[in-house]
């Protein structure tokens, strides 16, 4: 039974010489000629993969990367205790690093669609299951590596163990001057180097290589403290994260299974949905086909949240000017009758009111073709007025542009748009949303 497992799970089986994979390892630390070259081009291909939001790029770039060179090779110099290769190794990775953010920072300055792809989102939020990634793809990497077959795995790893998109993603954060994105992208990078450094470090210690001088235990402990303290020093806000992540998709369900509740099995068609859990309060906001829902209500619904443990919470609910008209008219009904107003002044004060909401009544052709020859892009603008949102203690409104266009405006142009909608139409307060 030995003799089998011995057999399975022996990694001398097929290793490779270790002087010759030694030497593989040494020649890819460099960045200079075809590496550099190589180097260059994979920055960019993530770049653009990035900026366009496109996955099967992005894994191009992963594929063709050569960073994976100096952080395998410092791995091996920690192994074997060969510092001088070790310096080596981390000059050469910290010049890359370097010349990855460079590249990718001056290719989003110049870029003139900036907009926060998945793609990015993706890679500043780094957390434990990172961590457990970057490791075992180095592990399967480096037995790769010190195999005389190499096989497949070697493409896996550069996919699994993505350095590429995270460095680019925090040139993003840099150009941009995010640096929320920029923290937490080139922690997801540091991440992703130390694991697979420490990956390779075990595997070298396992299939024992050769020290290159005789090291006294004093210095082998350093090694081991200095290894220990870097990989606390990444476990734990690693967890921290993922525990903020696990408290965030509890969140998420609960609010699915209120929504379902109180809403969905009522027989209620919800077409419109938004849940900001950053927001303070967190907020719900959800539209319906054709349920309306009165003060009260809302109130009471706001209620249920508490007692569904979704704690600091606010829903708002999104209802047409109709309903506001007919929800004021009662109040002011109720007003007029607690003050025994004549029927005449009753009458007027709901003509105003009555006025003062359909007032906005405006000529989406004439503001469209306004509208395309200040922003030549825009192709159709819809207006909805007077859209109201209701919450347990308030009553807002605002009026609704939904705007298509041929190429996506910049935040400038938005924001021009809006400033000239608002000024155009008389309006306090509008909303654009892309259709």
């Amino acid at each position: 039974m030995s003799t089998l497992l011995n057999t399975l799970f022996n990694l001398h089986n097929g290793e490779d010489d270790k002087q010759k994979t030694l030497e593989s390892v040494k020649s890819n630390i460099t960045f200079t000629g075809a590496n550099l070259w190589i180097l260059a081009c994979a920055i960019l291909v993530a770049s653009v993969g990035l900026n366009v939001n496109s996955t099967a790029v992005i894994i191009g770039a992963m594929l063709i990367s050569p960073l994976m060179g100096p952080i395998v090779a410092s791995g091996f110099a920690l192994g074997m205790y060969d510092f001088d290769l070790l310096k080596r190794s981390l000059r050469n990775l910290f010049i890359a690093t370097l010349a990855g953010l460079l590249v990718s920072s001056i290719y989003f300055f110049i870029s003139p669609f900036k907009e926060v792809q998945s793609e990015i989102l993706a890679r500043t939020s780094p957390n434990i299951y990172d961590i457990l990634i970057a490791f075992f793809g180095g592990l399967v990497g480096v037995i790769a590596v010190t195999r005389v077959e190499k096989g497949n795995p070697i493409p896996g790893v550069a996919i699994a163990t993505a350095l590429m998109p995270p460095l680019c993603t925090a040139g993003y954060g840099l150009a941009t001057g995010n640096f929320k994105f920029f923290f937490g992208a080139i922690f997801l990078y540091g991440i992703n180097c130390v694991f697979i450094c420490i990956a390779t470090y075990s595997i070298v210690k396992f299939l024992k290589y050769p020290a290159k001088e005789e090291v006294d235990k004093k210095h082998q402990k350093q090694v081991r403290y200095g290894i220990s303290f870097v990989v606390i020093l990444m476990l734990l806000p690693s967890i921290y994260f993922a525990y903020k992540l696990f408290v965030e998709q509890q969140y998420q369900q609960s609010v699915n299974n209120f929504i379902e509740r109180e809403f969905i099995d009522k027989g209620n068609t919800i077409v419109y949905k938004k849940t900001n859990y950053n927001s303070r309060p967190k907020t719900i906001e959800l539209a319906f086909l054709s349920k309306r829902f009165t003060k009260e209500e809302i109130d009471s619904l706001n209620t249920k949240l508490y007692a569904m443990s979704i704690p600091t919470t606010k829903l708002l609910i999104r209802q047409d000017s109709a309903d506001r008209i007919q929800l004021l008219r009662n109040n002011i009904l109720n007003e007029i009758k607690n003050k025994d107003i004549i029927v005449d002044e009753k009458d007027k004060k709901i003509q105003a009111l009555e006025n003062e909401i359909t007032k906005n009544t405006f000529d989406g052709k004439q503001i469209l073709q306004e509208t395309k020859i200040i922003f030549p892009t825009i192709q159709s603008l819809s207006i909805s007025n007077n859209t109201f949102y209701y919450s347990n203690d308030s009553t807002n409104n605002s009026t609704i542009f939904i705007y298509q266009a041929q190429n996506e405006l910049t935040n400038d142009d938005k924001t021009k748009f809006e400033n000239w909608l608002k000024k155009r139409l008389s309006l306090e307060k509008i909303e654009l949303i892309k259709k």
